[in-house]
């Protein structure tokens, strides 16, 4: 197992990475499951994660506290208002599957918006 949560730990920070310069991707939740992986994998790896100048403050204040930054969080909300509203106009979906969406979203945001946010947090994530 340790193997596949290491290989699934690298895959996980090559997404991360790719959604710390996508618009609409989130970098964060990404390095968040690859410091997962590399704690049950690699205690190395995960050091490294955490103590990375750019990406650690940001997962270390997530473990302490499940805090997230003000600007991530507004950033998430507005990926989710825009990813619905193209999924809208380019599915046309049923109302069911609409509303199913919907309130999908309306959950993961509600989630992101009710976490602590630190004081001196660190927007770059």
């Amino acid at each position: 197992m340790r193997i596949i949560y290491f290989c699934l730990g690298w895959v996980m920070v090559a997404l991360g990475v790719v959604g710390l310069v996508m618009p609409l991707m989130p970098g964060a939740v990404f390095l968040i499951v690859a410091a997962w992986c590399f704690a049950r994998s690699s205690p190395r790896f995960e050091a490294w994660l955490l103590d990375h100048p750019t990406l650690g403050k940001p997962l270390r204040d997530w473990r302490a506290a499940g805090a997230i930054p003000r600007p991530a969080k507004a950033m998430a909300c507005a990926g989710m208002t825009i990813g619905f509203v193209v999924f809208w106009y380019s599915v046309d979906p049923s109302m069911p599957l609409a509303a199913g969406v919907a309130v999908l979203f309306l959950a993961c945001a509600a989630y992101v918006v009710s976490r602590p946010a630190m004081a001196d947090q660190d927007s770059s994530i």
